[in-house]
């Protein structure tokens, strides 16, 4: 066997349909029962709890408890990331359609990846981040420009103590309905905060869609697509 990761374990955990189902409905960065993934699943209990212990044990979840309650969620961004990219690849080898991605027009807009904007507004607010050089692309490397932590100040979003996080501050993620990247890391999910702190857009309840009241999305294009 040949030194290195473990590829084929990860496979095989993603690669069960049922526990596919569960990571992607964790896909929004909530945390869920087990009750509530088997029916995002469309399996019993028992079964649920199976493959919840396997997702767990894998790395894939990590496991809260309040009270009597246990809640499942995604182990952190790079999971996250994985299978937003495995959606990407399943996108453009599995059955054609007309067009990839989401049928509902809001959820190709935006939606939450995880805890950062995905969607056709995440697209082209990256591609003017990029074209103004408020962000830099060096051979993949994302990193802020020199007039980044200005521009976003301005915006304001304090970008100052990002870099002190563990977390990348720019880390660009495959759009699995766009085909192109767009802006993770922990300036991504400040970004998202923002948006959804000055109330220019609501997630929605039953879905991983984000969506933008008319003002906001005026306010969001002026601010951050400009």
């Amino acid at each position: 066997m040949r030194d290195g990761p473990d590829i084929a374990r990860i496979a095989s955990l993603v690669g069960d349909p049922a526990r596919a189902s569960m990571l992607t409905a964790l896909l929004d960065g909530c945390a869920l029962t087990a009750s509530e993934l088997a029916l995002e699943a469309g399996v019993t209990l028992p079964t649920a709890s199976s493959h919840l212990s396997r997702l767990t044990e894998g790395g894939l979840l990590k496991l809260a408890a309040q009270g009597r309650h246990r809640y499942f969620s995604l182990a952190g961004t790079q999971v996250a990331a994985m299978l937003e990219s495995i959606m990407g690849v399943a996108a453009s080898v599995g059955p054609q359609r007309a067009r990839p991605g989401p049928r509902e027009a809001t959820m190709r807009q935006a939606r939450i990846c995880y805890d950062h904007l995905a969607g056709e507004h995440a697209v082209a607010m990256l591609d003017g981040f990029l074209a103004r050089g408020i962000l830099v692309d060096e051979a993949g490397a994302m990193r802020l420009g020199p007039g980044g932590p200005g521009f976003f100040s301005c915006v304001g979003i304090d970008v100052s103590g990002l870099s002190a996080r563990r977390r990348p501050v720019c880390r660009a993620c495959l759009d699995w309905s766009v085909r192109r990247s767009h802006l993770a890391g922990s300036l991504g999910a400040a970004i998202l905060d923002h948006i959804l702190d000055r109330k220019w857009a609501r997630r929605d309840t039953a879905s991983r869609a984000i969506r933008f009241t008319p003002p906001g999305r005026l306010a969001f294009e002026k601010a951050l697509l400009a």
